[in-house]
């Protein structure tokens, strides 16, 4: 249901508070925030504003482009855990393992490895057999 559809059951008073927000999957304490935005801003109050913004924690375009030029020129073929340890003792990196990994992989300059298989697979019981149980006793 579109906010504004609630918002009319709201003022109209067919809806509680706490109707429209159930009907708009919120909080109620949310949807009295979007009250507030939408009295004051209209429909533009409501647009998440976070969308459109980039994450602090993304690494920058030129740090990316370092990483992947130091392991094309000085360690192309070498395993990432090998080049990881070279990249913070030596290169002073400091990213952490996952994110070296994904990049280069992303880059393709390393390829994914395959899944490996269960550990422990499962398997349906083993049937007792009806004439062990009975000659125990």
């Amino acid at each position: 249901m579109r906010f504004e559809e609630a918002y009319e059951g709201w003022t109209q008073k067919r809806l509680t508070q706490e109707e429209a927000a159930r009907l708009l999957g919120v909080c109620d304490r949310t949807f009295r925030r979007y009250l507030f935005r939408y009295e004051e801003q209209g429909l533009n109050g409501l647009i998440d504003k976070r969308l459109g913004q980039i994450s602090h924690q993304r690494a920058p375009v030129n740090e990316i482009a370092e990483l992947k030029d130091l392991y094309q020129r000085h360690y192309f073929g070498w395993n990432i855990k090998h080049f990881f340890s070279f990249y913070k003792r030596k290169h002073g990196g400091i990213r952490g393992y996952s994110w070296v990994k994904l990049t280069l992989q992303k880059e393709g300059l390393v390829k994914k490895l395959a899944k490996r298989g269960a550990h422990r697979k499962k398997r349906k019981r083993a049937a007792l057999r009806r004439n062990d149980v009975t000659s125990r006793w």
